[in-house]
């Protein structure tokens, strides 16, 4: 991430369940205001869509049910009354090519837009354009350890 437009902030937070994941989107919804791409960071089975669930139903743009992973689509579009949503998965991808034609600067470039990259660690240019991270780990169970970092 580029840390050398603004000072980051950060917050830590803790989850015990796959309810307190969905529900600490709303406090994320609250902090990410758009335009920001931000990247999700975590292991598989990390619960990285699962927090875009509870993202997307705070900001109004889509249900949690109708929220699902674009491992194979590589970019969901979610439009809510403030915000476009884009949820990216990047795992299958393996060259900055392949990233450059999926359009990240257009899709930044829209003012009200929220761009959410799982694996965009990955990739330098995607790095380079992200505002913030989330990075998740695992914990016992269904908990789960978060640090947030952004730029305002």
């Amino acid at each position: 991430m580029n840390t050398t437009k603004e000072k980051l902030r950060e917050k830590r937070f803790r989850t015990r369940s796959v309810a307190g994941t969905l529900a600490l989107g709303e406090t994320l919804a609250e902090m990410l205001r758009p335009p920001k791409l931000v990247i999700l960071r975590g292991e598989v089975g990390a619960g990285k869509t699962t927090l875009v669930k509870g993202i997307a139903a705070a900001l109004g743009a889509a249900y949690e049910e109708d929220v699902t992973s674009p491992t194979f689509t590589l970019v969901h579009e979610y439009d809510g009354p403030k915000v476009h949503l884009f949820h990216l998965d990047l795992y299958r991808l393996e060259t900055e090519e392949q990233i450059a034609v999926l359009g990240l600067e257009e899709m930044i470039a829209e003012p009200n837009a929220l761009v959410l990259v799982e694996w965009g660690e990955r990739f330098e240019s995607v790095v380079k354009l992200a505002d913030g991270e989330i990075a998740m780990e695992h914990g016992e169970g269904d908990e789960r350890g978060l640090i947030v970092r952004w730029r305002e």
